[in-house]
């Protein structure tokens, strides 16, 4: 596809342009978004990168954390540093205030406190009872030579301790204030990106991956389904289906008509929804092409039924031990290509023909492999939108299955079945179908027909 619309690529990187390259379109007439997408869905100019953001918090404990969570952590470890700062700041601002003091005290009688050392045996502790100085004090003037002592200049302390105040209450306000906290941070950060902050180089910004669009004609097809698995695309519904021919060993297996805008979906052995858009399967009067080619399936449960519609329609999906659930093909579909896991099946058990219900639909008929019959209204049913095992419908003798269910409209549903070597068709009415209507989970009645061998359907 990307051949048939590119005629010519150009790298004109350089001095200007660092990067630059030019693609040109074999047609002016060609969309120019539609041709972007094009390029950003089958080369590597887009891509995703898996990021993980594995880190230790300011707990000390390495995690998983968002972009979001890492930069709250970082403010906080920012915020703490700061506080650490300050108040060591403060420490020292207060410590250099409360010797500053004490000096001022030595100045004020010089003569008096050289005496005082002198003559005492414990020149520290008759310094502080003599003058009222703290340890702290005491031992700072006892650590100044003779020569210091004598030249003190009470200007220059007074000068010193003023300084020493202010800085103080200073930096006690930052402590004490949030607001002006706050301030400090924003403009250490503000002052950190002008120093060592470079230009951006990405762009952070909400965007979704380049999707390219192919449009599809809104049209009705049939989709043929051979016994192996094999799928093609005929065009209009009613198709004469004995004219169909298939590979050798392979045979026919259903006709589901839909429109070509809609999804098939395939259901494996094991309750696995494999999703294939119709307008992607085969058209034409080949064989077609295996559904394994157009899904990953396990080759342990190979797919077993198919069906087609719209998103909205309403299939019953179940297995033979008699659990089943209402659920939607929307429900059923996913852009997996290896499917995913929507109906319960254990082991043992046989995953049936979904039923299609339709609107006018009010009950299904239940019909085990012993002959046991009933009706159930749809209401008693629950609908799963996730899948799973679902609800009993009928229960089940442990030698019983449940082989047949058929939906009942507002025309009741027949039985056809074999009666005096002849295929004979019963309509059983909404009347007649009256006795056999029960609770859900019930075991029901026998079947009172005459065929051999029936087999239920809705009557349309």
């Amino acid at each position: 596809m990307l051949l048939g619309l590119l005629d010519a690529v150009r790298d004109e990187s350089g001095k200007d342009a660092p990067i630059r390259l030019v693609f040109e379109p074999k047609s002016s007439r060609i969309d120019r978004q539609d041709f972007v997408n094009t390029l950003l869905a089958h080369t590597g100019m887009e891509g995703n990168s898996t990021l993980n953001l594995v880190s230790i918090g300011i707990d000390g404990r390495p995690g998983q954390r968002t972009l979001r969570e890492m930069l709250n952590e970082w403010l906080q470890f920012r915020s703490h540093t700061l506080r650490r700062r300050t108040q060591f700041r403060l420490d020292k601002a207060s410590d250099r205030i409360h010797i500053l003091e004490g000096r001022m005290v030595v100045y004020l009688d010089v003569d008096e406190v050289i005496q005082t050392i002198r003559e005492a045996d414990e020149p520290r502790i008759a310094l502080m009872e003599r003058f009222s100085l703290s340890e702290r004090q005491a031992e700072d003037i006892l650590e100044m030579r003779l020569r210091q002592l004598a030249r003190l200049e009470g200007f220059k302390i007074e000068q010193e301790l003023s300084k020493q105040r202010a800085e103080q209450a200073k930096l006690q306000q930052l402590l004490d204030s949030k607001a002006a906290f706050k301030r400090m941070m924003i403009k250490e950060i503000e002052a950190d990106a002008k120093t060592y902050g470079d230009e951006r180089r990405t762009v952070i910004e909400e965007a979704e991956r380049a999707v390219l669009e192919v449009k599809v004609l809104d049209e009705p097809v049939t989709i043929i389904v051979s016994n192996k698995g094999w799928l093609r695309r005929r065009q209009g519904h009613g198709l004469d289906l004995e004219s169909l021919t298939f590979k050798t060993g392979d045979g026919f297996q259903a006709a589901i008509e839909c429109r070509s805008t809609e999804d098939v979906v395939a259901l494996g052995s094991d309750g696995r929804a494999y999703t294939v858009a119709a307008a992607s399967i085969p058209s034409g009067r080949g064989d077609g092409q295996p559904i394994t080619a157009m899904a990953d399936i396990n080759p342990a449960a190979p797919f077993r039924h198919i069906v087609a519609g719209s998103a909205k329609q309403r299939y019953l999906l179940g297995v033979d031990s008699g659990y089943g659930f209402i659920s939607t093909l929307g429900d059923m579909s996913t852009r997996q290509r290896a499917g995913k896991q929507f109906v319960t099946v254990p082991d043992g058990d046989r995953l049936l023909q979904p039923l299609a219900l339709k609107e006018t639909d009010t009950a299904i008929a239940l019909l085990s492999k012993n002959g046991r019959f009933m009706v159930v209204d749809i209401p008693e049913l629950r609908q799963m939108a996730a899948g799973g095992r679902g609800t009993i419908l009928m229960g089940l003798d442990p030698d019983d299955r449940l082989s047949q269910w058929a939906a009942i409209g507002p025309n009741g549903m027949q039985v056809t079945g074999v009666y005096r070597r002849r295929e004979t068709t019963e309509v059983l009415g909404l009347a007649e179908l009256e006795v056999y209507r029960a609770k859900r989970a019930r075991k029901g009645k026998t079947l009172n027909t005459r065929v051999m061998h029936p087999v239920i359907e809705r009557v349309e």
